[in-house]
């Protein structure tokens, strides 16, 4: 079971989920988007709360209260960050979340630190909590096959990327290849008008042998 929740309406159309429990974060672990922020409670037990950007945003187009309902779903669905005022939750992109082999069920590392940004919650907000509450739905989706179903969507949009550039390339080397031929027969037409020049100044005579030629 996945629950997903809404932002606040006039922060944009973005969706919040999270896994029932610790075995579902491990396929949200496994089958996530490039474009998932993933939160937790900072050195407490939490749910794995997600944030699911449109492509090509960051984490630097996360707004301030886009990231406090994210912050705040964090701390309301962990037990002890919950009781506790003043706690961090941590965030970062879905693809610097680390599983080792080595790892229990649900539990996560980081590639790159520098990656990983803090949030300071200073205490829960009902109003929040409540509202996103109200927007929760719950479903039981097919995670790989969505993960699948996209990644098939993308390399297909990368073949049709690829094929437009050749065909571009190709019209290019062609418009380059007819005008180096147009530029070298107005080259050939200047040389020859130049030669046909000359040819008729070396025919005619001059004043002189004009006159020589009527004596």
């Amino acid at each position: 079971m996945v629950f997903y929740f809404k932002v606040r309406p006039e922060a944009g159309d973005y969706t919040i989920f999270m896994g029932l429990d610790k075995f579902e974060n491990e396929d949200l672990i496994k089958y996530g988007f490039p474009e998932d922020i993933w939160f937790h409670v900072d050195k407490m037990s939490s749910a794995h709360v997600y944030l699911r950007l449109n492509k090509g945003q960051t984490m630097d187009d996360i707004s301030e209260g886009v990231l406090e309902d994210c912050a705040q779903l964090v701390k309301a669905n962990s037990i002890q960050g919950n009781k506790t005022n003043n706690i961090d939750v941590v965030y970062t992109p879905w693809y610097n979340l680390k599983k080792t082999p080595s790892m229990d069920v649900g539990q996560v590392g980081f590639h790159n630190s520098k990656l990983v940004r803090i949030v300071k919650v200073e205490k829960r907000i009902n109003e929040i909590v409540n509202r996103l509450n109200k927007t929760k739905v719950e479903r039981k989706p097919d995670l790989k096959a969505e993960r699948e179903a996209v990644s098939a969507a993308e390399k297909a949009e990368r073949k049709v990327q690829l094929r437009d550039k050749k065909r571009r390339e190709e019209m290019e080397r062609l418009e380059k290849e007819k005008q180096a031929e147009i530029r070298s027969y107005k080259n050939l037409m200047v040389q020859e008008k130049m030669t046909s020049n000359k040819q008729v100044a070396s025919g005619s005579k001059t004043l002189e042998e004009l006159e020589d030629d009527f004596m």
